[in-house]
């Protein structure tokens, strides 16, 4: 095991971490709320592109990005380009957040209700996306049943993780129902998204998400880093499927 090389006098504020399997310097970042940038200044001469398990490296202090409050898209600055931006930005976030959080939540991570935390300000930003274009009721129910998709995938991991077949499978039950839920909710908001698009998008969405974190709970880092691959690609498709539904209802606002 290799120690960071100023270890004996820790720069302010940092602290010791251990390198994990899978881990790569923007995980660490994104995983303790700071940049790369910030951690190659605390480990002078490191190799990034050279992290083995078991070495020790300074993350310096975080910062509460998870506090950040939810914004909402200025009515006056909405342009297509803006739009396009703010909500593939708001999946990739999506994805890349619930990713970290089985992460945590599987190898028993100290930062899981901080990044559980900062997974659950996800579908309050797509509320507040939305309130420009359906206002605050529409927007906070999609912001409810988008919740209730995230806290059922948690119970869904959590019962994996202990080998629960009964609690994962009434999990996963509950999960496609409110896949429907989700589907429906949207199909019935905007003429230009179909209720059965958006449930085989949400269906794919939810497979591939269960046999990521299956992977990851069985060591299979390989697949799952390729299956998380596929989810990114996938929740961008969703994200210009949602971009084009709102232009097309809306071309005033454009």
């Amino acid at each position: 095991m290799k120690e960071c090389t100023n270890m004996h006098t820790l720069p302010i504020g940092s602290h010791p971490y251990e390198i994990q399997s899978g881990d790569s310097l923007w995980m660490i970042s994104q995983r303790h709320h700071t940049s790369i940038q910030a951690i190659t200044t605390v480990n002078p001469g490191l190799d990034v592109n050279s992290l083995y398990i078991g070495d020790i490296i300074l993350v310096p202090q975080s910062f509460d990005i998870y506090r950040i409050p939810a914004q909402e898209i200025s009515e006056e600055d909405i342009t297509e380009e803006v739009l396009s931006n703010h909500l593939r930005m708001l999946w990739e976030q999506h994805v890349y957040w619930t990713r970290l959080v089985i992460q945590s939540m599987v190898f028993h991570l100290p930062d899981t209700e901080l990044v559980t935390e900062r997974l659950l300000r996800n579908p309050k930003d797509f509320e507040a996306a939305l309130i420009p274009f359906y206002g605050e009721d529409i927007a906070g129910e999609f912001e409810e049943l988008f919740t209730t998709h995230l806290t059922i995938a948690a119970d869904l991991i959590k019962a994996a993780i202990e080998n629960n077949s009964t609690a994962a499978s009434d999990a996963e039950k509950l999960w496609y129902e409110n896949a429907d839920e989700i589907a429906a909710f949207l199909g019935s908001i905007n003429p230009f998204w179909s209720a059965q698009e958006w449930q085989r998008m949400l269906y794919d969405h939810l497979a591939m998400t269960k046999d990521e974190a299956i992977d990851m709970i069985s060591n299979n880092f390989s697949d799952s880093i390729t299956e998380f691959d596929d989810i990114e690609s996938q929740a961008l498709d969703m994200a210009d499927m949602m971009i084009e539904g709102i232009i097309n209802q809306f071309p005033e606002n454009f």
